[in-house]
């Protein structure tokens, strides 16, 4: 990830599904290949829906624990996620 101030944030981890224009699902779990992290953190579950010549977007997190889910909370998640899915609009736009 990078923050609007330019600095890179490293987020490690892996795809565990990609179904074309329909489902992506990545986790911090693991660091590469199937090598565990030190601390798993959350699995993340993209699913892209047609909805008559729309789509629609749906973002599900999944933590580890509730004091993660907590943490990630903290860290401004719903900001974040918010922000995505307008850059994620913002592409589109120019298809």
């Amino acid at each position: 990830m990078r923050s609007p101030d330019g600095n890179d944030i490293p987020c490690g981890g892996v795809y565990l599904e990609i179904v074309k224009n329909e489902r992506l699902v990545f986790t911090d779990a693991y660091t590469k290949a199937w090598e565990p992290s030190e601390k798993p953190f959350m699995t993340v579950i993209l699913t892209f829906e047609d909805r008559g010549g729309k789509t629609q977007y749906t973002a599900r997190v999944r933590h580890w624990t509730v004091a993660d889910r907590e943490t990630h909370e903290k860290m401004g998640f719903h900001e974040g996620w918010g922000q995505c899915a307008d850059q994620l609009a913002e592409v589109v736009a120019t298809l």
